[in-house]
C-alpha cells in the first residue's frame, strides 16, 4: 500500500514537471517574435529607402511605398501574437513573470486563463486580417460596378466586426464589474 502511495506521488511529480516542456513554444515563440519584429522593419526601411530614391512621385510609387509600410506593420502584429501567446503560455503553466508587478500600467499581458489568452489573440489576428485586407484594396483594380460593390461591402463587413469586438471587450470589461457590484437576488 505504502509503494503504491509512493509511485503515485512519484508519478503527480513527473506529471507536474512536464508542464515545463511548454517553455518549447514559450522560447520559439519570442525568437519568432524577434524574427519578425526585424523583418517588419526591414520591410519599413526598404520602403524609405525606396521613396527616398525617386526622382518623381505618382500615384503607383505611392501605392507600393504604403503597401511596403503596411506589410511592415502587419510584420510587426504578426509579431506581437507570438509575443502574447508566449507571455500568455508562460503565466498560465510555468510560472507569473514577477517584474510586471512594477508595471501595473500594461494591461495587455495580464493573462491568467486560456480564454484570455485566446481572446487577446484573435483581436491582434483580426488587426493583422484587417491591415491585410488594407494592403490588397491598395493594389487592387476597380474595373466594373461589382468590384466595387465587393469592396464597400468588405469594408462594411469589417468595420461591422470591428465594432462588434470593440462592443464584446466593453462588455467583458464593465459586464465583470457590474456582476460583482449587484449580486442577485
Amino acid at each position: 500500500m505504502l509503494s503504491l502511495k509512493r509511485l503515485e506521488a512519484y508519478f503527480e511529480a513527473c506529471l507536474w514537471k512536464f508542464r515545463l516542456f511548454t517553455l518549447v513554444p514559450v522560447l520559439f515563440g519570442l525568437i519568432s517574435t524577434l524574427e519578425f519584429f526585424v523583418l517588419g522593419t526591414f520591410e519599413i526601411l526598404n520602403a524609405l529607402m525606396h521613396s527616398f530614391q525617386l526622382d518623381h512621385v505618382d500615384e503607383s510609387t505611392v501605392v507600393g511605398t504604403i503597401s511596403l509600410i503596411i506589410g511592415g506593420i502587419d510584420l510587426y502584429l504578426v509579431g506581437v501574437v507570438l509575443l502574447i501567446f508566449s507571455f500568455g503560455i508562460y503565466e498560465i503553466f510555468i510560472s507569473q513573470i514577477q517584474i510586471k508587478f512594477r508595471n501595473r500600467d500594461i494591461k495587455i499581458l495580464e493573462i491568467t486563463t486560456l480564454d484570455q489568452l485566446k481572446h487577446k489573440i484573435l483581436q491582434v489576428i483580426i488587426m493583422v486580417l484587417i491591415i491585410s485586407f488594407f494592403k490588397k484594396v491598395l493594389s487592387m483594380e476597380i474595373k466594373s460596378q461589382t468590384d466595387l460593390v465587393y469592396m464597400a461591402a468588405s469594408i462594411l463587413i469589417i468595420a461591422t466586426s470591428s465594432y462588434l469586438l470593440h462592443l464584446q471587450s466593453h462588455h467583458d470589461k464593465h459586464g465583470s464589474e457590474h456582476a460583482e457590484g449587484h449580486p442577485e437576488d
